[in-house]
């Protein structure tokens, strides 16, 4: 049964403006100069340059005064009674169109295979197989699916009828092809590939390919004990072939895709610099641009409201020229609050994190998370949460980004709150300095954190280690 009633809610929802202004905080200052840039194109009410504190006073009451002017003019119902359709009398503030930069590149790795088909003696079957195969290469170079997989496609989407025997044919073709690996199935198959293309002549690619053929294992596992008792050798003669096979390229893909890939530098949003013991904050001059109304946009509008015409295409007009300069303003409005909520973010950053920034010793560092900032800054930490992911900040130390001085808290054995960041810092200070024939375990760099007052259970110690992307100790072991 179907029935009508009347309910009140209180919704919180974020003005178009809001919108606006969170988008904004979240870009970086790359980003920043693109989106002013296409605001710029978009409106014409906005332009670059600074206006002097006389004329903007003077532009601010004209424009005030233009818009009471025009309200009285224009009833904003008479728009209602048109045939004209409310969207095409107003300007969408929700969506934004995407845009793609168009990215220069030269021979992709794919058609840099492919071209190599042409000094190849192969037939039509073989030339469709070769461009099968090279089709299910991933970016690595390696050829990840299982040739019956393969031979299923062929037959089911293009009707060709061939066996694994013909396949495995076209594909050592393939893996005969520059960069040497490519076409491979695993990494000791890439690895073998690359050896075999070598002088064997050279008792140490031979020792080398000999132990990638018959003890990859042993070898990944950093066995070395067995490897040099199965195979009776000395020591040394095992570290010259370890370097020949350190010396090959794991991924032969990368190398011809690194010529694709654009160079991205980093531009840092804040610079911090020290003078007289004392730090100093500046934004990026491009974080902060000069934007203003156009005096033209305004003129028109005054001319509009002055104008006793009421027709149907003087109202477009009055509506369109003040949603121009609407748009402009909100769009200026929200770059000057950006920058503020930028300083004052790392203003508070500063302030925490003070020891650090005059030092440069990541020991230094405090722990700090988002909700810290917030309650100093007094906003909330979703706004926090912006700035700091996609912003970067210039030190004498090097270009960070902001989101790395955050760090959780632990207590050392005198009671006091010390940043995790601190005992990484510790823990990767100790491996490197560690003795690579005997690299400490995990227990060992329990023991040496808690000599340092630092009392850490081993499962952290693993963790803290992973989190710097720092193997187990076996896999650390050199000769």
């Amino acid at each position: 049964m179907l029935k009508h009633s009347l309910q009140q809610k209180l919704l919180q929802k974020l003005s178009p403006q809001q919108i606006q202004l969170m988008k904004l905080l979240q870009v970086p200052t790359v980003e920043l100069e693109q989106r002013i840039k296409e605001e710029l194109e978009v409106n014409p009410a906005l332009e670059e340059g600074r206006e002097n504190e006389e004329d903007e006073q003077e532009s601010d009451g004209e424009y005030e005064e233009e818009r009471s002017e025009a309200e009285k003019e224009f009833d904003m119902s008479d728009y209602m009674d048109d045939d004209t359709p409310d969207y095409k009398l107003n300007v969408l503030r929700g969506t934004e169109e995407e845009k793609e930069m168009p990215l220069g590149s030269g021979r992709t790795f794919i058609e840099g295979l492919v071209a190599q088909l042409g000094w190849r003696n192969l037939d039509e079957t073989q030339l469709v197989i070769a461009d099968n195969i090279i089709g299910n290469l991933d970016d690595s170079g390696y050829l990840r699916r299982d040739l019956r997989s393969i031979v299923n496609d062929m037959a089911f989407s293009q009707n060709i009828e061939i066996t694994e025997r013909q396949l495995e044919e076209v594909l050592k073709v393939i893996q005969d092809m520059d960069p040497p690996g490519v076409g491979a199935r695993d990494l000791q198959e890439c690895l073998r590939i690359q050896l075999e293309k070598k002088d064997q002549r050279d008792p140490d690619i031979a020792l080398a390919l000999e132990i990638v053929t018959n003890h990859f294992d042993e070898f990944s596992k950093k066995h070395y004990e067995k490897i040099t008792k199965k195979l009776g050798i000395e020591e040394e003669d095992l570290k010259e072939a370890v370097k020949e096979i350190i010396r090959l390229n794991p991924k032969p893909g990368n190398s011809m895709l690194e010529t694709t890939k654009t160079v991205q530098h980093i531009v840092p949003d804040f610079i911090v610099t020290i003078e007289e013991d004392e730090l100093r904050l500046q934004l990026n001059q491009r974080n902060a641009p000069d934007l203003k109304i156009s005096r033209q946009y305004r003129e028109m509008l005054q001319s509009y409201a002055a104008s006793a015409k009421t027709d149907k295409s003087q109202k477009e007009a009055v509506m369109f020229v003040k949603q121009k300069i609407d748009s402009a303003k909100w769009f200026i409005d929200a770059i000057l609050q950006r920058q503020q909520t930028l300083l004052v973010t790392m203003e508070a950053i500063l302030g925490i994190q003070e020891e650090y920034f005059l030092t440069g010793d990541e020991t230094k560092l405090k722990p700090m998370i988002l909700k810290d900032v917030a309650e100093l800054v007094n906003m909330d930490i979703s706004t926090i949460s912006r700035v700091a992911n996609s912003k970067y900040v210039q030190s004498p130390y090097g270009s960070f980004l902001l989101k790395t001085f955050f760090s959780e808290s632990l207590t050392n054995d005198e009671g006091e709150e010390v940043s995790t960041r601190e005992v990484k810092k510790i823990l990767q200070d100790a491996i490197e300095a560690e003795e690579k024939r005997k690299p400490l375990t995990d227990e060992r760099l329990m023991q040496l954190l808690k000599e340092k007052g630092y009392n850490i259970a081993r499962r952290t110690v693993a963790k803290y280690r992973e989190q710097l992307n720092i193997p187990v100790a076996r896999l650390r072991k050199q000769l």
